[in-house]
């Protein structure tokens, strides 16, 4: 398949983009630019396209390798090992939370499941009256949600759903549940079903196949296999980026390159950012930095039915119900969006209860096996205070995320709404993701296991691919660690432009909510720094 399919990366490579690090050659010992980019993920490669375009000299630092469509076979054993965190296998501090987190140019947008919402109203609203923070509410984020949205190409998807996702419409809509499509960032989409693995046919408008090229044709330097590790701060100001090679499962190199910058912006992701700025020593007067890093917590069921399911084929991800949100005051007992994720062999052994004989008695209906989460709103209730990024010995994050018993109710409510929908879809069995779960074969019966079941970790099965805060952006500086412009409080060049600029979580996938928000962002600092002003393309 992939031998038919242009490839953009390889034929940018051809043309000569800078790209240095791991097989493409040793970077420098110094570089030296306007502006160093750490990361190439959703609010990296946003802020790359817009200062370059601005003739800003721009050089973006990925820790991960560079892949492309000529490498996505769609195959789990490939895919996670160089693609995500920690080969997929990256764990909250108690090892209680699985985190899925991409690792590789394009960062999670290279990996993710393309859903793409706006940043919910009663969300900007909530920041605008906690956060000081006013000019993200009433509308004004609209133009810079549009603009990406057209430069990614955000649109309705018009192609039936799958099976798996058909399920959650009929169960929704037989209880009186709305369940819209999701809107979804692909261009000419084969309907694989493999977005997790990296898309082999260049559909999904990633950074990978956008942004990073857009910013590559204008001069920019990427390298890749390259750690940044700490910031050289002299007067208050960030001086240079000292990185340090990384391979490919992110084991350290020797020597290193440092480069130096007019101004630096980290967006490295949630967890790897603030881990960032606490190895460099940066200034934290109020104690914010790291704390209020928020996952979603998501929950499961899975069920099975007497037709074929096929989850893995597909359109992984495009009916949602936002009913047990809207249904919630945000400040309230926590609300909780569903989706039905794609199932793929290795990563749903992973998840699924029970181990031996009796995971492979679960496994034996997969292909008939449906499944639902839900992803529960953290961050608006002080009894949902999210977790804590701190550092390690050896200079490596790690996430410390206690789960309380305000957040193990809302839980134990998306179980049995989850349960609820899918035996009104005519499922023949269901089971919680539970260690002591059973299949249950009537929605009776599914309840009363669902409200005597322990809600604890290691028990309850509890994963995330979305990980927020830790760098929150805030009016006031004892509410924050960045100013509303996304620049650092106490250091004047260093902005940070992703997931962890937010105050919670969004309640929603948070990939559009970085894009909008970095767009505005990066076009004032691009203001700044050039005189010029410049858009999305």
């Amino acid at each position: 398949m992939t031998e038919t399919i242009p490839d953009p990366i390889r034929a940018g490579l051809a043309r000569g983009w800078k790209v240095l690090g791991g097989p493409h050659g040793t970077p420098p010992v110094e570089l030296r630019c306007d502006v160093a980019i750490v990361g190439s993920g959703a609010g990296a490669g946003i802020t790359a396209e817009l200062l370059s375009g601005a003739g800003l000299a721009v050089v973006i630092i990925e820790e991960g390798p560079l892949r492309s469509s000529s490498d996505f076979r769609q195959l789990e054993s490939e895919a996670y090992a160089t693609l995500y965190q920690d080969s997929n296998g990256r764990k909250t501090a108690d090892k209680a939370i699985s985190i899925m987190q991409g690792r590789c140019v394009g960062g999670s947008t290279t990996v993710n499941w393309t859903s793409s919402f706006r940043t919910p109203p009663d969300t900007l609203a909530y920041w605008a009256e906690h956060f000081a923070l006013p000019e993200m509410a009433d509308g004004s984020m609209t133009p810079w949600f549009l603009q990406a949205e057209q430069r990614l190409n955000v649109g309705a998807w018009l192609v039936p759903p799958n099976a798996n996702n058909h399920k959650l419409r009929i169960g929704a809509a037989r209880l009186g549940i709305s369940a819209p499509a999701i809107l979804r960032n692909v261009k000419a989409c084969w309907n694989l079903g493999s977005c997790g693995l990296g898309c082999p046919t260049n559909a999904k408008q990633s950074m990978l196949v956008t942004t990073i090229p857009a910013a590559l044709d204008r001069g920019a330097t990427l390298l890749v296999q390259t750690q940044a590790h700490t910031l050289e701060l002299q007067a208050g100001r960030v001086q240079a980026v000292q990185c340090r090679p990384v391979a490919v499962n992110g084991a350290p190199g020797s020597g290193g390159t440092r480069v130096v910058a007019r101004h630096v912006v980290v967006a490295g992701g949630a967890i790897n950012s603030p881990a960032l700025l606490m190895r460099s020593g940066l200034s934290d007067p109020h104690g914010r930095l790291g704390l209020r890093t928020f996952l979603h917590p998501v929950v499961a069921t899975m069920s099975t039915f007497a037709e074929r399911i096929e989850a893995w084929d597909g359109a992984p991800q495009t009916i949602y119900t936002d009913h047990f949100l809207e249904t919630q005051p945000i400040d309230g007992p926590i609300g909780y969006k569903l989706e039905a994720p794609p199932l793929y062999p290795l990563i749903s052994a992973i998840a699924m209860p029970g181990i031996g004989a009796g995971q492979a008695q679960v496994l034996e209906r997969f292909p008939h096996t449906q499944a639902l989460l839900a992803l529960l709103r953290d961050g608006f209730h002080e009894q949902s205070p999210g977790g804590r990024v701190s550092i390690k010995g050896d200079g490596s994050p790690q996430l410390d995320y206690p789960i309380t018993p305000f957040v193990w109710d809302g839980a134990r409510r998306a179980l049995l709404s989850m349960a609820e929908i899918q035996f009104a879809a005519g499922a023949e069995r269901v089971m919680p993701l539970h260690e002591q779960a059973t299949w249950t074969t009537n929605w009776k019966d599914a309840r009363a296991q669902i409200e005597r079941l322990p809600m604890a970790p290691y028990q309850t099965r509890v994963l995330s691919a979305h990980v927020m805060g830790g760098c929150g952006m805030a009016g006031k500086p004892e509410l924050g660690v960045v100013r509303p412009d996304g620049r650092h409080w106490q250091v004047e060049n260093l902005s940070v432009h992703d997931g962890s600029l937010f105050p919670t979580s969004i309640g929603a996938n948070p990939q559009l909510s970085i894009y909008g928000l970095v767009n505005k962002l990066a076009t004032g600092l691009a203001r700044q720094l050039s005189g010029r002003e410049v858009q999305l393309a």
